[in-house]
């Protein structure tokens, strides 16, 4: 159903001018319905509409109840299916007809997700409004592929950069250069050119290992490894789509060793070829 529909769609359940629903801002995590939390399926569960965006995997929609009404208000690279202050307007004013709403987004609200807008706006109008937590992709999606964030003797921290901005990218590469920390980068593809060159101009190595993560947490889930000065030719080479990470650092190393996502899809796989040659 089409942001239009949602704009039309009223409370049929709730007479009007009765207490205003309440909005849940719902992280839907990485893709993997196994990683919902208890308190976001419950949310789900209890709303009498939900909004739900373009990386809610479609394993985490086929449990929405088939009863309750869902929009899809998602943003993709240059195709916006609303703006954001209309929709940060349509959450307000869904509850003020008395509907309780599951906005629901991949990842966490508040990692990447403009959650904070959504719910200044929500506050603002006194709507009741409640953060459920979701895993963010930079965890899930390096955990799926064997490499830790974190790990001693490696890497003591962790940065998360976005590779999107409303305007102009504001990092100080120097910095990041210099962290010796892993850098996870979101909605980097585009930029994966600029990211090596800015990070090798200020210091970091070439050959530091870099990672590309497409569909983390999904059975089609894709690792794609090589040095940071090969970032954008693996990018063209490997057709990687979005949604995909980029990680650098020499955490990327230890995948070889500490992989089991693939290891276990792969003997899943050979497993069901198996019974379909023997069946």
């Amino acid at each position: 159903m089409s942001v239009s529909d949602v704009v039309k769609f009223k409370a049929t359940t709730k007479m009007p001018n009765l207490t205003p629903g309440k909005v849940w801002l719902v992280g839907a995590g990485p893709g993997d319905p196994d990683l919902l939390t208890i308190k976001a399926l419950r949310s789900i569960e209890q709303a009498d509409i939900i909004l739900f965006d373009n990386l809610v995997s479609q394993a985490i929609r086929d449990l929405f109840p088939a009863s309750t009404p869902a929009f899809y208000v998602g943003k993709i690279k240059d195709a916006h299916s609303i703006p954001q202050h209309e929709l940060n307007d349509l959450l307000v004013e869904k509850a003020q007809q008395g509907l309780n709403v599951c906005r629901i987004k991949g990842g966490d609200a508040f990692v990447f997700g403009r959650g904070g807008e959504e719910m200044l706006r929500v506050k603002e109008a006194g709507i009741d409004v409640e953060l459920v937590p979701g895993i963010t992709a930079a965890a899930g999606c390096t955990s799926y592929a064997g490499i830790p964030l974190t790990h001693r003797g490696v890497s003591q921290g962790c940065t998360f950069v976005t590779g999107h901005a409303e305007k102009e990218l504001g990092v100080n590469w120097k910095s990041l250069a210099q962290l010796e920390h892993t850098l996870v980068f979101y909605m980097g593809l585009s930029k994966a050119r600029m990211i090596s060159t800015k990070l090798i101009t200020e210091g970091l190595s070439a050959q530091t290992p870099a990672a590309l993560i497409e569909n983390g947490c999904c059975p089609e889930q894709r690792v794609i490894r090589g040095k940071l000065s090969e970032l954008a030719e693996m990018v063209e080479r490997e057709h990687v789509q979005s949604p995909a990470l980029i990680v650098v650092g020499d955490v990327v190393k230890l995948a070889d060793r500490l992989d089991w996502f693939k290891t276990m899809t792969d003997q899943q796989n050979s497993e069901t070829q198996i019974k379909k040659l023997s069946a």
